[in-house]
């Protein structure tokens, strides 16, 4: 029986791999793929044979070492007889409460100076404007150590809030204390608490933290599903019912009972001594620190947000202003809506950058992951491999769950196709 041409063009040949185009491109990508894995198990391979060739096998134990070192700022208890591990992991909390406050404050005043830079009072925007291009064009490091230095130069010390005539007073209803060696703010304290879980022997979770996250996040949850039946209902009827006091109710009663029977109430700093004693004590470094970075990141959120609103079109302002709806009220529910769009890709690097420029928390002697793992720890044990390769699987796994998050949110924002 004859074979037809169209017969013969099925048939797979090892040439086709190369010449026929249907199969080149896999070729290709299956050689390169093969190429690059070749080449990381050689290199791993040569790096794991010459440590060992100087005595230095790779070997993570000592983690399970004592640190012998003081870490000055830390959310969790800790001394210097724990072990690495325990050190670099009050580092890393370190780093993402300087990354969580900063990329909060950031996205505020960002917003607030990008919004205040497009008024038309001209006073008022080229005030913004000085202070975006003045952060923008002057490296972090020097800031940080700015705001370090005024800390510690302009700011009391702590004998100056006693006598008969203190020439220093507390703020806030004598809550608050700003010395040059910190400030001292109220600590939220348990009379009735649940108690601490220990996890991997590493930290302690504490239990009445954890029921206040689970509690309020079910009040969220309850509180975004009466909003979206007030959607619907509206998409129905066209009248929106009131559930503003529905939504609050959720979220703060549940909440407040549970502080309750958990006896919460807040303990206030004292000077007592030569120092101020109780409270949380958030140290120049931390302030620094955060301040510097936050208001850094700022300047180009700032630009970020300013690009964002210009890109939408002026009829959509025309067209609201021309329902009777007032400036605020446009940018609020018509302009910044629409603009997330464009701000949103864009200020996930800013996050990045912020977090990533953390580490430079070790110019002010701010103990970060990099002052421990990547400083004391690497230096103690002479382990600059693993510490440096443990390093940046913290960051990475950081700036991996920013992108997640701000990357889930952008899909929620973006506009759908019908």
């Amino acid at each position: 029986m004859a074979i037809t041409a169209a017969q013969m063009d099925t048939q797979f040949r090892l040439g086709m791999l190369i010449y026929d185009t249907r199969y080149r491109s896999l070729t290709i990508q299956v050689v390169a793929l093969a190429g690059f894995m070749l080449l990381a198990a050689w290199l791993i391979s040569n790096t794991i044979q010459n440590l060992a060739a100087l005595g230095k096998p790779i070997d993570f134990g000592f983690l399970r070492e004592p640190a012998s070192y003081d870490i000055n700022q830390r959310l969790l208890e800790y001394t210097s007889r724990n072990t690495h591990l325990r050190a670099s992991v009050l580092g890393l909390i370190n780093t993402m409460l300087v990354a969580v406050l900063g990329c909060i404050t950031a996205t505020v005043v960002g917003g607030l100076v990008g919004i205040l830079r497009l008024s038309r009072n001209w006073l008022i925007s080229r005030i913004m404007t000085v202070y975006v291009e003045g952060f923008r064009n002057v490296p972090v490091l020097l800031w940080i150590i700015l705001v370090m230095a005024i800390m510690i130069e302009s700011m009391p010390a702590p004998r100056d809030f006693r006598g008969e005539n203190p020439t220093a007073s507390l703020q806030l209803f004598d809550s608050v204390a700003i010395t040059n060696r910190g400030v001292y703010i109220p600590e939220p304290l348990f009379s009735r608490g649940i108690g601490d879980v220990n996890v991997l022997g590493a930290f302690e979770v504490s239990l009445d933290l954890v029921a206040f996250l689970i509690v309020l996040g079910a009040g969220i949850w309850a509180s975004s599903r009466v909003k979206r039946r007030a959607d619907r209902i509206q998409d129905e009827t066209g009248v929106r019912p009131v559930v503003w006091w529905q939504r609050a109710c959720l979220v703060v009663v549940p909440s407040g009972v549970l502080l309750y029977l958990l006896g919460f109430h807040l303990g206030f700093p004292e000077l007592k001594g030569f120092n101020f004693k109780g409270g949380i004590h958030m140290r120049n470094s931390l302030i620094a620190l955060w301040l510097a970075l936050s208001l850094y990141t700022a300047a180009f959120v700032a630009e970020i947000v300013r690009g964002g609103i210009l890109a939408i079109s002026k009829g959509q302002t025309e067209a609201a202003a021309s329902l009777g709806l007032r400036p605020p009220r446009i940018m609020g529910l018509v302009i910044l809506p629409q603009a997330l769009r464009v701000i949103i890709p864009p200020l996930i690097s800013q996050y990045l950058n912020l977090t990533k420029n953390s580490s430079l928390a070790i110019a002010v002697g701010y103990m970060d992951v990099t002052g421990t793992l990547g400083g004391i720890t690497m230096n103690q044990t002479g382990r600059e491999l693993e510490c440096i390769l443990l390093l940046m699987l913290c960051y990475l796994t950081l700036s991996l769950g920013i992108s997640a998050v701000l990357n889930w949110y952008n899909d929620r924002v973006k506009l759908k196709e019908r």
